[in-house]
């Protein structure tokens, strides 16, 4: 109010200049007089602008609900620096000195507040003293803890039985991901460039790494680049094939590790479901879909291949799909019409992804109305449409692919 008051008496001593100015005419007088009034009215209009731009930047300000939103914004990124670390526990901070109602207002409300598992039942696997041989397990990622445990801990666990002698140890691909977790679960977890300079610091010599990655996509292609750039600081570094091994040149090229892939993901689901067999769920007028992640990578492939691989097994009632719909034919609504054309009608859906994740739960098996089972429900033509919301990581003979991979490497 004191800002509106200064300006409006600033322009009224304009206008009286302006009225002095104008002379002793009667005419003059009149013109001066309203062009007094324009410069006042003005003034009062800027200084209502004025004020209300500052009440409103008052009241952000003193908005904890908004202060906390831009927090969480701020370390949804994908680049760490210097910042990261205090920015998470900002976040934190800020979150926790909300009310309960207040928390219920936030923009994402689940980035902090939903209960994804135990964290403290993770390893995150960044400790020091490694020792002369390392094998770096690599892995996109997840926040939801239940799933980071079992899922990217089984395959972990599993790689550090077989080999003793190697100490394993933990990168994700996801910046975004580690942030969540660091902020809400103070889980401290490497990034490729980290984990890979924990190696250089500690002396290792021999380095493996081991991704967990479907694939040679993109993600397989950024890891490459990274180690090539500190290779040689090792005696020798060797990373491991992805699950599914080389990509292949077009749909009908499969190779072995697709087909133990195949069967170990059907085997798991049938027995998640309690039938007897692919066959017996078949009969039952039932079909299992796996959906994958998607990519615009030319190894998109690996999906129609993955496709072209159940039928040679002869599982007449599988099919593969993607959240991104890349390749098209993977896309939610064509391979809905691919299942009812077979005539099945009931549907399980289940992930193709190491983690069941925040894919797993929410595009796949969520409640939004454009989530995989909402959508194979809307359409109608199914009687039923179950979920199983488990990775890949925590079924035993995927993780033996692994050790298996890793194996071909060290040896």
């Amino acid at each position: 109010m004191k800002n509106k008051v200064v300006v409006v008496v600033l322009a009224a001593a304009l206008a009286a200049g302006m009225t002095a100015m104008a002379g002793c005419g009667q005419k003059a007088v009149e013109s001066a007089n309203n062009a007094a009034d324009a410069v006042v009215s003005a003034a009062e209009e800027a200084a209502d602008t004025a004020e209300e731009a500052l009440s409103e930047a008052a009241d952000e300000a003193a908005d904890p609900v908004a202060e906390v939103d831009a927090l969480i914004e701020a370390i949804q990124v994908q680049e760490w620096t210097e910042d990261t670390t205090a920015n998470c526990e900002a976040a934190k901070a800020a979150y926790d000195a909300l009310t309960d109602d207040q928390k219920a207002e936030l923009e994402d409300p689940d980035y902090f507040g939903l209960d994804t598992g135990d964290a403290s039942a993770d390893d995150p696997l960044n400790q020091d003293e490694i020792g002369e041989n390392e094998l770096l397990v690599v892995s996109f990622g997840t926040s939801f803890n239940e799933s980071r445990a079992t899922d990217i801990g089984g395959v972990e666990k599993a790689l550090a039985e077989a080999y003793p002698d190697w100490s394993v140890r933990r990168a994700f691909t996801a910046q975004i991901i580690i942030n969540h977790v660091m902020a809400r679960d103070g889980e401290v977890i490497d990034n490729v460039d980290q984990a890979l300079q924990r190696a250089i610091d500690n002396g290792v010599k021999n380095l493996v790494i081991q991704p967990t990655h479907l694939m040679h996509g993109a993600e397989y292609d950024e890891l490459t680049a990274a180690v090539d750039a500190v290779k040689d600081q090792f005696e020798s570094v060797k990373i491991a094939e992805p699950l599914m091994g080389t990509v292949g040149a077009d749909v009908s090229e499969i190779n072995a590790d697709k087909e133990a892939a195949a069967k170990a993901m059907v085997e798991e689901a049938v027995k998640v479901a309690g039938a007897d067999s692919i066959d017996a769920l078949a009969a039952d007028g039932t079909a299992i879909v796996f959906m994958g992640h998607g990519t615009s990578h030319e190894a998109n492939i690996t999906y129609d291949q993955m496709q072209t691989q159940m039928e040679q097994l002869g599982y007449k009632n599988v099919f593969i799909g993607t959240v991104e719909g890349e390749p098209e034919d993977t896309e939610c609504s064509v391979v809905i019409g691919k299942v009812k054309d077979a005539g099945f009608t009931k549907v399980i859906l289940r992930p193709m992804m190491v983690v069941a994740g925040d894919h797993a739960n929410n595009d796949m098996a969520g409640e939004d109305e454009d989530s995989w089972v909402s959508m194979f429900n809307a359409s109608g033509n199914f009687e039923s449409v179950d979920t199983q919301i488990e990775g890949l990581g925590r079924i035993p003979a995927i993780e033996q692919m692994y050790v298996e991979h890793t194996g071909a490497v060290i040896e």
